[in-house]
């Protein structure tokens, strides 16, 4: 069967339009990218609890605060790399600090956001929510997962940054189903090793344990789509269970789903990490598919990590 492509973002738009008929406090928020974010599609749908606050994305994040505070459900769109970079202070101090409930929910992020170039590739979004105090981050795998951690999302009682991309993904049909904030998906079972996964990198990882499955090798995969809080206990239990861990994720190796699983790893029962991701730095425009390959964002590139651990020799203790 032909694997099927869909847009993330897509599922964003459409969780929330089904949002809007249960949740009449629920209001949209876009900074004049609404076309790009697929929000404009709520907008058709419920064009009085929309608002396009213009290219002034630090006034959106301002404005969903405020909405915030006046007992609404704001969920504000923009690309991600202008949400944590350019409006990063209203991030913090507008949202974060005040622990308001706000969803920031954002597109065109990794590298996969393509022809834009690195001004618009938000590499580094995930380490910059990640870091701020009371910011819960989702980073689903597909377009039906998107959809239902928007649904989650609306649920869920304090800010909140979700991250969504720009181009056609594969969808993964292991991981959709009930969407439990701060829980891990095992989608495979092995004790050789384990590949550790979040957003789109869900069908690479799984393919990768396949090749691995093909020399004979059971390789276990986990996919995190709450890179924060993470699943510390499932992420223990492959520390302690397999030869090692392979992290895989459309960010760079800095601050994102690797630093993350290694610093649980550190404390707890440490073994060999390897993080696949982009390495320190800047992309460049080229067709999202392209880049991927190109930035070592693939299956072979997650086997060709796990095998620097599985034929590694073992470590004689004195």
């Amino acid at each position: 069967m032909a694997t099927e492509f869909k847009k993330t973002r897509q599922g964003y738009a459409d969780g929330l339009i089904e949002l809007g008929a249960t949740h009449p406090d629920l209001v949209v928020l876009d900074a004049d990218v609404a076309k790009a974010t697929q929000t404009y599609q709520f907008e058709a749908e419920y064009p009085d609890r929309f608002f396009n606050c213009g290219v002034q994305e630090q006034n959106l994040l301002c404005a969903a605060a405020g909405l915030a505070l006046e007992g609404f459900l704001p969920f504000a769109a923009t690309f991600g790399v202008f949400a944590t970079c350019r409006a990063g202070d209203q991030l913090r101090n507008a949202i974060a600090y005040p622990k308001l409930n706000v969803k920031v929910g954002v597109t065109h992020c990794g590298i996969s956001t393509g022809g834009d170039g690195a001004s618009h590739q938000a590499n580094e979004d995930i380490a910059i929510a990640r870091v701020m105090p009371n910011m819960t981050v989702l980073v689903p795998g597909d377009y039906e997962e998107a959809r239902l951690a928007t649904i989650a999302a609306a649920d869920f009682e304090g800010p909140m940054y979700l991250r969504f991309g720009r181009d056609t993904y594969p969808v993964v049909p292991e991981i959709h189903g009930a969407f439990e904030i701060g829980a891990v998906k095992p989608l495979r079972d092995g004790d050789d090793l384990t590949i550790i996964t979040t957003g789109i990198m869900v069908s690479e990882g799984l393919a990768a344990a396949d090749t691995l499955a093909e020399d004979g090798y059971d390789v276990r995969v986990l996919h995190m789509p709450t890179v924060k809080p993470l699943d510390e206990e499932a992420v223990v239990a492959a520390a302690r269970e397999t030869q090692g861990i392979v992290t895989a994720e459309e960010h760079s190796i800095f601050g994102g789903l690797g630093e993350a699983v290694t610093g649980v790893v550190a404390e707890h029962h440490p073994c060999r990490v390897m993080r696949v991701g982009v390495n320190d730095v800047f992309g460049e425009s080229g067709h999202a598919q392209e880049l991927l390959d190109k930035y070592g964002l693939r299956a072979r590139d997650i086997v060709a990590a796990a095998r620097r651990i599985l034929d590694e020799a073992p470590v004689s203790t004195p």
